[in-house]
This record gives structure tokens, sequence and C-alpha cells, in this order.
């Protein structure tokens, strides 16, 4: 590629504006940040802001959200065929036993990446591979993509009968909704939890503690299973995972699959006890989108630009993100649990 044309490929003929809110401050704890932090939302979607601040108000008057990043992985699965369905089933043994040859590889081509897990699938003689690695403070799909690029040359290379398929084979699986993500989880899993007091509960969210868990149950988990919902059951993560995404410099499309998760409620000794689990938070620090003036501003707001981070800081902001999408989850049940108070606000902030 020619200088000229990359730089043509690259330059902005134009720069479109999305109203940004700061939204807090919230108060979190637990092993992935002990902190108060206010966090931007760019949305179109103005109702979002009080929306959020109310949950937030609950958090804060409930002792803060207590954040768990349950695992960090990005991926990329590439296809490979083998001449016959016996000859796909003996590499696949092959390729399942070399973890340590290809963490080698993985370390070669990268000094951030990180091998984790390799897992495989063979349709007839196709051989799908789906490489994990830690991609420390970058969202990681570049490093990922580039880390199973050396993984497939190292096979081809070893095996003359082996023939490339393609770099991206779908069993990753890159902004799409699927099942092996909300298993084994893309970028980061997280899960964030606050337990409210009835006083709490009916002062903000004018709901009781069971109004709120009988919502959740007849709507987020029986209305998901009625729409056929994959490992699915939330009420609008996506709205605040979007609304953060832009307002960071994250790939938006990763929302898609950041939609996916589970929100659980429960009434424990007269409080309520409210949880979500968001399984593929896809966020970086750094890397293309973060060197843009008001990502830097906003990221270094957040905390999130410490030296020396290793990976802390991405870790961070997907915790920021989780405790948000929580308080948004928790304000909505609370509109929705009372009649006409949705439509109502919406046409109170947008009109």
């Amino acid at each position: 590629m020619t200088k000229t044309l990359k730089n043509r490929l690259v330059s902005t003929e134009a720069t479109i504006s999305v109203p940004m809110k700061w939204v807090g401050p919230l108060q979190f704890r637990g092993p992935v940040l002990q902190d108060s932090v206010s966090i931007p939302l760019a949305t179109f979607e103005t109702p979002l802001w009080p929306s959020v601040e109310r949950g937030m108000r609950v958090a804060n008057q409930s002792g803060g959200v207590m954040v768990i990043v349950e695992q960090e992985s990005m991926t990329r699965s590439f296809a490979v065929e083998a001449v016959s369905l016996e000859r796909a089933a003996i590499l696949q043994a092959i390729i399942n036993n070399s973890f340590a040859d290809f963490a080698k590889v993985v370390a070669a081509e990268s000094r951030y990446a990180k091998l984790l897990r390799i897992d495989t699938e063979i349709i007839s003689k196709i051989i799908y591979v789906r490489v994990a690695i830690n991609s420390a403070d970058a969202s990681g799909h570049n490093m990922t993509t580039k880390s199973a690029e050396a993984i497939i040359n190292y096979l081809l290379a070893k095996f003359s009968d082996l023939k490339y398929l393609t770099i991206s084979a779908n069993y990753c699986a890159d902004k799409k909704v699927s099942a092996v993500n909300g298993i084994l989880g893309r970028g980061r899993s997280c899960l964030a939890e606050i337990l409210v007091s009835r006083k709490i509960c009916e002062k903000y969210l004018r709901a009781t503690p069971e109004a709120i868990c009988e919502l959740n149950t007849k709507k987020n988990l029986l209305g998901s299973i009625l729409a056929g919902s994959i490992r699915s059951a939330n009420a609008h993560y996506a709205n605040i995972l979007l609304a953060a995404y832009l307002a960071t410099g994250q790939d938006a499309a990763n929302i898609v699959e950041g939609s996916q998760g589970i929100t659980f409620a429960e009434v424990q000794a007269e409080q309520l006890l409210f949880s979500v689990k968001i399984p593929n938070i896809i966020v970086g620090t750094v890397g293309n989108g973060k060197g843009l003036d008001f990502v830097q501003k906003n990221l270094e707001k957040m905390g999130c630009l410490q030296a020396n981070s290793n990976g802390e800081n991405s870790k961070r902001l997907a915790g920021i993100i989780a405790g948000a999408v929580l308080c948004g989850e928790l304000s909505l049940l609370g509109a929705i649990a009372n009649p006409g108070e949705l439509m109502k606000s919406h046409l109170m902030l947008e009109r």
C-alpha cells in the first residue's frame, strides 16, 4: 500500500457530534476498584443520563457497587481444512495438546499478548480453532488476529496436508451474538451487585423489592425465553454500553456481543439483591481511537490512564462500565414497574 493511499484511507473528511454528559459519581467497592468515579455517556437518548444517575443514587445510598472481573480474554478464530474427516480428528487432537507450543508462537509475535486457551471444533474435514489471549490494556482485536495468524502459519508449516481457509471463522464470535461468547466470554467478563434496603428501593424507585424481582422474572427472564434470546436476559445493557463505548473511543460494534448478559434479582431479608452478569465487555485504554483528545481526557478523569498499568487500566474501565450498566438496568426496571412512568419520562425529557 502506497503512503498516499494509506493517508487517504485514514484521513478524516468529517466528524460528527454525539451529546455527552458525565453522570455520577458512583461509589465502587471490591477487588477491582474501591473508588468514587464519574462516568461519561455519549448518546442521543438523553433520558439515559437521569435514569443511570437515579440508579447511581440508589447504589451510593446502599454502600456502593461490588464489581468482579471474572475473566479477561480477547478471541479470534481461524479455520483450516484437512484431507478427510479421519485426518481432521487426528489433527484436532494434536492441536488440543499443543498449547505450550502455541504459547511460544504467540509470545514471539507480541510482548503484550499472552495465550490463555485454545478451543476447537470440527465439521467434516474442517478444523475451527478459537484462540483466546490476554491483550493487556488493548481491546485486542488486531493483537488476537496477529496471534491467530502466527498459529495458523505454524500449523501450515508443520502439516503439509493442511489447507488454509480463513483467518476469521466466526467461532470467535466477533460482533455477533453467540452461545460461545456467552459461555466462555469475550473481552472482560464482569459481574456487578448491590444490596438495597426496602426504604431506599421504595424512595428512589417507587417500587418494592418484591415488585422489582417479579418484573425481572416475568420481563427479563421469561420474556427473553419466549424471544429465543441466546444466554441473555436483560432490559437494556446495550444502551449503557454503547454510550460508554462512544465516550471512551471503543469499537462501538462490539455492543452486539456486549448486549448479552443476565440480570438477577432476589429479596434477601427484606432487601433487594440486584446483580448483572456481562460476559463480553470489550474495551481498551490504548490502541486505535484512544489517542483522540476527548478520549484521553475522559479516560484520565476516570483514572484509566495510570502508568505501568499491565492491563489494570482496561480492567478498571470494564469494571466502571459494569457498574454503570447495573445502575441503568435497575433504574429502568423501577420505571417499568410504575405504569406510565417510562413513556412520561421520555416525552418530558426528549420534547
